[in-house]
């Protein structure tokens, strides 16, 4: 059995999350038919984080084994062409038998896209959340700075998370304006179930004015999260990037989502 990395990008509109479930479409079924047929027999993948219903990736990777004489370049073309068309392969690349997707990562980065326009767009329904209100970006990335850092974040996680701990450290949250979107990046060592929608939700609500700048720190230190506000829509959200270690060569993550 040889072990092999690889990093997937995928729309998730269409998609029920990444994880394998028998009464909805999801990405991991997808991948794992892939890359069967190309094997001609069973493989099975893990993942270097598990993404919700209608979210994004650019850089999720992911980790299988195989006793299948295949090349990388193998792997790649062959299971690209049978996936979807909003799922492919971006590379593979065979690696140490003990590499592991999730336990080995040491930092991942989330990209919130948030179209703030009073009117829609068709084009980008499903790649982004609007919000039609006017929203103060920099008041939005004030308040955020206190989610950086290690605490406990059971105020934004979902009620259903299954974690056995809710202490996350997070390196950075940034807030910025484009245009008309505002952006949010995030870069933690793991995250919680719906962590990161749910801070979005927070920011947005202190962005539109509805909050003062300092709740975002106050929902933290509340520790509950019925206090936490809204979980904003999976679709503006996007797992950008997995970081490693050195000892792990593996190419540059694609760039995050920018429109």
């Amino acid at each position: 059995q040889v072990r092999f990395a690889a990093s997937l990008e995928y729309d998730g509109t269409d998609f029920y999350g990444w994880q394998s479930q028998s009464h909805a479409r999801n990405v991991q079924d997808c991948v794992e038919k892939a890359l069967s047929a190309v094997a001609a027999c069973r493989v099975a993948t893990v993942c270097a984080g598990r993404t919700d219903a209608g979210v994004h990736a650019c850089g999720q990777v992911i980790h299988f084994d195989s006793g299948s004489a295949r090349t990388p370049r193998e792997w790649l073309f062959g299971a690209n062409a049978h996936l979807p068309a909003d799922v492919c392969l971006r590379w593979v690349r065979r690696t140490a038998g003990d590499f592991h997707a999730r336990t080995d990562a040491l930092r991942r980065h989330y990209r919130y896209v948030i179209l703030n326009d009073a009117t829609r767009s068709a084009l980008l329904r499903t790649r982004s959340t609007r919000v039609h209100q006017p929203l103060d970006a920099r008041l939005m990335h004030d308040a955020a700075q206190a989610l950086a850092g290690e605490h406990d974040f059971s105020a934004y996680r979902s009620a259903g998370c299954r974690s056995k701990t809710p202490v996350r450290r997070v390196e950075f949250v940034r807030v910025h304006r484009g245009g008309r979107f505002v952006y949010i990046d995030i870069c933690a060592n793991a995250f919680l179930q719906h962590m990161v929608r749910n801070i979005a939700g927070v920011l947005i609500a202190i962005g539109r004015g509805e909050r003062p700048a300092g709740w975002a720190a106050q929902v933290l230190a509340g520790r509950d999260r019925r206090a936490g506000g809204v979980t904003s829509p999976g679709t503006g959200l996007y797992l950008v990037a997995v970081e490693y270690g050195k000892r792990h060569s593996f190419p540059a993550a694609v760039a995050a989502p920018q429109f």
